[in-house]
């Protein structure tokens, strides 16, 4: 699965998809072949952080 490079519009996107699937960012990445913990790290690096509990990158 191509997803986006730009951690800002990564951001968006993975809240998107997360919203519209009800999945947990763990689920999510199993089931599309990605690395959960480079995502996380990825979008930590520009100030984002996973809410587990809302399922979305705040």
């Amino acid at each position: 699965m191509q997803i986006p490079n730009d951690p800002f519009i990564l951001f968006s996107y993975l809240n998107t998809q997360l919203r519209d699937s009800g999945m947990t960012l763990e689920a999510f990445c199993a089931e599309h072949e990605l690395d959960a913990a480079a995502l996380t790290e990825k979008l930590a690096q520009a100030g984002f952080r996973y809410d587990a509990e809302q399922r979305r990158f705040r």
